[in-house]
């Protein structure tokens, strides 16, 4: 090691250095200003091309991103959707059984039991409807509103008395909406005109 040491410094204090006037250093072929200049050209048009397809690329892993995270929302969402229809038939039996012990416990029966199930259902109810509310489950009330395909569903019809025809009449079950997408559709009466 100490001889290449001493070889390399005899080499630079005799001046054996090559300086950029060696002949060696030349390319052999020297390529002409047309050359250099088509040259050039191509790599401006493949640094575009590649320019944008990394653009290209970058809007595509941003679409995906922002449709996977719109998909872990929903899943957030609604992913107690099937929960929810079935507390919501838990929720109609809840309110057809008040709805009896309201009318066994009529000022006419001096049943205290009767009237203290009812108070109780009731609370029970309203308190099953708040935390329907808190996690964005709301019955619907179409009662006196437009017929819509998507909310309701027609099981009978009514002579509009007082109404106008095409507006809900009656409810025969109530419907439900989960963050404003409907998970029951409601069963309604529609009012129609009438034929005398």
């Amino acid at each position: 090691s100490s001889c290449v040491f001493s070889t390399a410094a005899q080499q630079r204090s005799t001046g054996d250095e090559c300086g950029p006037e060696d002949p060696r250093d030349e390319p052999k072929h020297p390529l002409s200003d047309g050359a250099l200049e088509h040259k050039a050209i191509k790599l401006e048009e493949q640094v575009r091309d590649l320019t944008e397809r990394y653009r290209k690329a970058l809007a595509d892993s941003e679409n995906v991103r922002r449709r996977t995270q719109k998909f872990v929302e929903d899943a957030k969402l609604f992913g107690i959707q099937s929960f929810c229809r079935d507390l919501v038939e838990v929720a109609d039996i809840l309110e057809k059984t008040a709805e009896s012990a309201a009318e066994e416990a009529e000022p006419s029966n001096p049943n205290p039991t009767l009237k203290k199930i009812y108070e109780g259902l009731s609370l029970i109810e309203a308190k099953l409807q708040s935390v329907f509310a808190k996690h964005g489950l709301q019955k619907m009330n179409p009662v006196g509103g437009k017929y819509d395909p998507y909310d309701h569903e027609i099981v009978c019809h009514v002579p509009a008395e007082g109404m106008q025809p095409g507006t809900i009449a009656l409810v025969t079950q109530d419907g439900y909406k989960l963050h404003g997408r409907t998970i029951r559709h409601a069963l309604v009466g529609v009012a129609v005109e009438s034929q005398e």
